[in-house]
């Protein structure tokens, strides 16, 4: 296990790229990324020249061949399971993994909800199931672990057919409860119908809980409430999926700044390569249209986090000229601009026994790394993320290594 040291803490350079029209009239983009050094159209980054941020890594749920009792020829990736939508928690003095594994292709049928636990991050338990895997045609996708009220839960998003979106879905959002005296989980409850999530509840200075929501159809709610109930929910609309033209928004995440304005992020499915903006100022319960931004996104899942050390940190696959090979850490000292962006220096993973005639697919650079998700715990920061989307990985990375950036 080797923690390094960041490398080539230089300002990026500036290069020309092609930008890609979003068809939304907006020509002054929201500046959400402003580093040092390069243009206001973060179109220009030089990514080569982005400062390096190394960490110690590990597996949580390495590749598994899928039992499925079919006979292949040749093995590929196409014959592993599938594993993503990764959650961590800090919980009762040990960390905790959720997400979502199953057949190849993903979100099918009899899919489920996994986990494992760990004393220090690096070395993991076998992983177990969570839900149990429900009959064809039903599944599961993990949707977050969460304490509340100092019960440890997993959320799951339960739906019919193929994939969550669509008709006739039967689309619910339940919750698990971790029994610790039996070492395993139970179903606890429904959360909301037509609901999927996509990060646990955050708590609002009020006191009550707000976690976003999409529906079957990909519209965009808040869900504000769970303080007296888990059932206990007010939905607010946001943006439906065709509300602003050009932009057709997916993977919501939002946090609060110190004056109690609420700020949303979204991922566009629209094709802009772009991240969108919209803001609250009455504690979620009206918003601003999304708006384009000049923060590039390779069209995948991001997550953003608080630290103790009073920057806020987003990681994402923010170059999309080479889609989702590249996950990349920013940080904004106010929590509307993002001034420094680096990139983690993920290893290739040790190879996965039985899987050695396809091990290359799995070497940094030209795997995909995907929907990070972050704690703080002892002064590190703990990425969790899917390689391939075929296993789940972390990376350890300690505060100071962050700290430098903003010296520099």
């Amino acid at each position: 296990m080797n923690i390094g040291r960041i490398a080539a803490l230089t300002a990026p350079c500036i290069v020309l790229v092609a930008v890609v029209s979003t068809g939304v009239a907006d020509p002054a983009p929201v500046r959400l990324l402003a580093l040092s050094g390069s243009a206001i159209d973060s179109e220009r980054l030089d990514y080569d020249g982005l400062p390096r941020i190394e960490g110690t890594h590990a597996i949580v749920s390495p590749a598994v061949i899928h039992s499925s009792g079919e006979e292949f020829e040749k093995l590929d990736l196409g014959n592993l399971r599938f594993q993503l939508h990764n959650y961590l928690v800090r919980h009762a003095g040990r960390f905790w993994c959720v997400w979502s594994q199953g057949p190849p292709i993903e979100d099918e049928p009899t899919q489920e909800v996994c986990y494992a636990a760990s004393e220090d991050g690096l070395i993991w338990s076998k992983p177990q199931s969570v839900t149990g895997a429900p009959e064809a045609p039903y599944a599961f996708i993990a949707r977050g672990l969460w304490v509340r009220d100092g019960e440890l839960l997993t959320l799951a998003a339960h739906f019919k057919g193929k994939g969550a979106f669509g008709v006739d879905k039967q689309l619910t959002l339940w919750a698990y409860a971790w029994d610790e005296q039996r070492g395993q989980w139970r179903f606890k409850q429904k959360v909301y119908d037509n609901a999927i999530n996509n990060f646990p509840p955050q708590q609002l200075p009020s006191g009550d809980w707000i976690l976003t929501r999409r529906d079957a159809r990909f519209n965009v709610s808040v869900l504000i409430g769970g303080r007296k109930s888990l059932s206990d929910w007010r939905s607010f609309a946001v943006v439906g999926r065709r509300d602003v033209p050009g932009f057709s928004p997916d993977e919501p995440i939002l946090w609060t700044l110190p004056d109690e304005t609420l700020l949303a992020l979204y991922r566009d499915n629209g094709g802009s390569r772009r991240l969108f903006h919209s803001t609250s100022t009455d504690g979620g319960r009206t918003w601003t249209a999304p708006v384009i931004t000049n923060f590039p996104n390779a069209t995948s899942k991001l997550f953003s986090l608080q630290t103790s050390r009073g920057y806020r940190v987003l990681v994402s696959n923010a170059n999309p000229s080479v889609g989702r090979r590249e996950l990349h850490l920013s940080i904004s000292e106010d929590g509307r601009t993002f001034t420094r962006m680096s990139l983690l220096a993920i290893p290739s993973p040790p190879s996965v026994k039985g899987l050695s005639q396809i091990w290359h697919k799995f070497r940094s650079g030209v795997s995909t790394l995907q929907y990070p998700h972050a704690i703080e715990h002892g002064e590190q920061l703990l990425v969790a993320f899917s390689r391939n989307k075929k296993q789940i990985e972390l990376l350890r990375i300690p505060l100071n290594e962050l700290d430098i950036l903003l010296e520099d």
